[in-house]
């Protein structure tokens, strides 16, 4: 036989490629119905705070129970449970996500990007800190991520005019609304969540996360200043050379960009007012789901008739954006199936308990590191902000009262590693739709984002510590 005979008869080797989540999420499910096997049952005690309310792990007080197993046939069972018991939580997510999707039909995040864009156009490196704050905003309030995408060819349509490039673009667009919804100032789809899980004021500690946020915007401003000085200066310096050539002489239309109109204004005062409610609210009133649930559709309704929209045109585009965030929303309700999983079992203690061990080996300085690192790793398998706080939080929190770490600062360990790594894995829709609008290969984009996220990494570390050295709250 000949060297091409054999050659031709070697079968070319299948990439791996990641499983769907809800796929991950049944098998955790699966995990978790095994677990209740090996694992010794075993509960703490707990206790009611006299002046907050919480309920808290009684430290010293783990003990064995007697096992009780999932059974094969619970496990369909224990998965349905889970979606009626996250029921609150997937209608409010629900009801956001319709409520932003009447707010983003109006046309308004359009015409400030084009108003942003057409007023700085000849101001050169001042428009990437301009683009990063700008989406920030709506990764901080609406959990910005995939829509991104529509914005991406204004951005590098804008860097081109500037002498930049496309990576330049992409990238101001795209990490802005990363950089506001990894600090998640008043984000309902992470921080919000995650807070109410942790049974602690929704929207509470915000104070340090303006700060994050601060930081992130600026040191992202600064990497992309620099890099975006080198192209202009040296085209040849751009990572996507190749994309610059053939792209040259494409200039920029921009009054081809919306315009700002009246109903354009009264739009940003009602997200204004409506946050401004909020805050309000949640602060003094003590509001929780039901409450804030009912704000945002109110918002949405009353931002679609300062559109002009009629009540037809404002339910079909409620209706549009519950049903694309469907997908999040079941997420919630998998993953949840999960922890009922563990609990049924009685197992849930016995894992924290085991975790406490292993963490309180760590000096207690860097104890929070090792709940910092399990987010971030987590993330890998559940892309879904939701999904994780759903499935990590449970066991993170009582972690936390063992450990003698504020809650608050449990949900900024949460919420830093949900949103760091999204702009770098493969499995993040966010990214991978940004890529494929751009044009921008993968591996262009992770030799571009590495340093970025590195520095990001680093920071999330040391908040996470400042955090616990303050007893964040």
């Amino acid at each position: 036989m000949n060297v091409e005979t054999q050659t031709s008869n070697v079968k070319p080797r299948k990439r791996f490629k990641m499983p769907h989540t809800f796929v991950i999420l049944v098998v955790l499910v699966l995990v978790g119905a095994a677990l209740t096997y090996l694992i010794p049952a075993g509960e703490f005690d707990r206790a009611e705070d006299p002046v907050t309310g919480d309920t808290l792990v009684v430290p010293g007080s783990y003990h064995h129970v007697e096992n009780n197993p999932v059974s094969l046939f619970g496990i369909p069972k224990a998965i349905v449970h889970g979606m009626v018991d996250s029921a609150d939580v997937v209608f409010f997510i629900l009801i956001i996500g319709g409520a932003f999707q009447v707010i983003t039909a109006t046309g308004t995040i359009e015409a400030v990007t084009g108003r942003v864009a057409r007023k700085f156009a000849d101001k050169g490196r001042w428009v990437i800190p301009i683009f990063i704050t700008l989406f920030s905003v709506g990764g901080f309030t609406m959990g910005m991520s995939t829509e991104v995408m529509v914005f991406v060819p204004i951005g590098i349509a804008i860097a081109r005019a500037l002498g930049f490039d496309a990576l330049t673009g992409t990238a101001m667009i795209t990490l802005g609304a990363a950089c506001g919804f990894t600090a998640g100032v008043l984000n309902p789809f992470n921080v919000g969540l995650a807070q109410a899980i942790a049974e602690i004021p929704i929207f509470s500690g915000a104070g340090l996360r303006i700060v994050l946020l601060v930081c992130l915007i600026v040191v992202t401003s600064l990497y992309l200043v620099r890099y975006a000085g080198r192209v202009r200066k040296d085209a040849s310096q751009s990572l996507v050379y190749d994309m610059e050539k053939e792209a040259a002489g494409e200039p920029i239309d921009f009054s081809s960009l919306p315009a700002m109109k009246l109903k354009h204004y009264l739009t940003i005062l009602t997200v204004i007012a409506g946050f401004a409610i909020l805050i309000w609210g949640v602060s003094k009133l003590g509001w929780w789901m039901e409450e804030l649930a009912a704000l945002f559709l109110t918002m949405g309704v009353i931002s679609g008739f300062c559109a002009g929209f009629g009540p037809s045109r404002i339910a079909s585009e409620f209706v549009k954006g519950a049903s694309a965030i469907t997908y999040g929303a079941l997420i919630i309700g998998l993953a949840r199936g999960i922890m009922v999983t563990l609990d049924q079992g009685n197992v849930i203690d016995t894992v924290v308990y085991g975790l406490s061990t292993l963490v309180g080996w760590l000096p207690g300085s860097v104890q929070v590191l090792g709940m910092y690192l399990f987010q971030n790793v987590m993330n890998v398998f559940i892309t879904s902000g939701s999904g994780m706080a759903v499935t990590t939080m449970p066991i993170m929190v009582p972690l936390s009262d063992l450990l003698g770490i504020s809650r608050q600062t449990t949900v900024l360990a949460y919420q830093l590693g949900d949103g760091i790594s999204n702009m770098i894995l493969p499995t993040s829709s966010a990214l991978m739709g940004s890529l494929a609008v751009s044009g921008i290969p993968y591996q262009k984009w992770v030799r571009f984002f590495w340093p970025i996220m590195v520095m990001w990494l680093i920071i999330g570390a040391v908040f996470v510590l400042v955090a616990r050295a303050m007893n964040y709250s």
